[in-house]
């Protein structure tokens, strides 16, 4: 017999937690890294932020649309570091 979710919590928070993490995560690897290796350093921040959507969804409780909400976080992620690699790529073609 299921039990009906009383109060669920809201899954929107937990995928712009995750997508703010990956900002922070580009942003801090396009200032610290060496342009040879920030492609790399960027695929293992996203790697870190698979482990970070995990953990949230599995923290939300929730066993509903946990692979979709998994996915679009991940997604997400490697959208937002994705533009902002793209702008770390642009600023290094500019002449300084």
């Amino acid at each position: 017999m299921a039990v009906p979710e009383l109060a669920p919590r809201r899954t929107l928070g937990g995928l712009i937690a995750v997508w703010a993490l990956a900002a922070v995560i580009a942003i801090v690897i396009g200032i610290f890294s060496t342009p040879d290796w920030r492609a790399a350093w960027l695929g293992v921040g996203l790697g870190g932020c698979l482990i970070a959507a995990f953990a949230v969804q599995l923290w939300s409780g929730r066993a509903s649309g946990f692979t979709e909400r998994v996915a679009a976080s991940v997604l997400g992620a490697a959208l937002v570091m994705g533009v902002i690699s793209l702008g770390f790529g642009l600023a290094a073609l500019v002449p300084g």
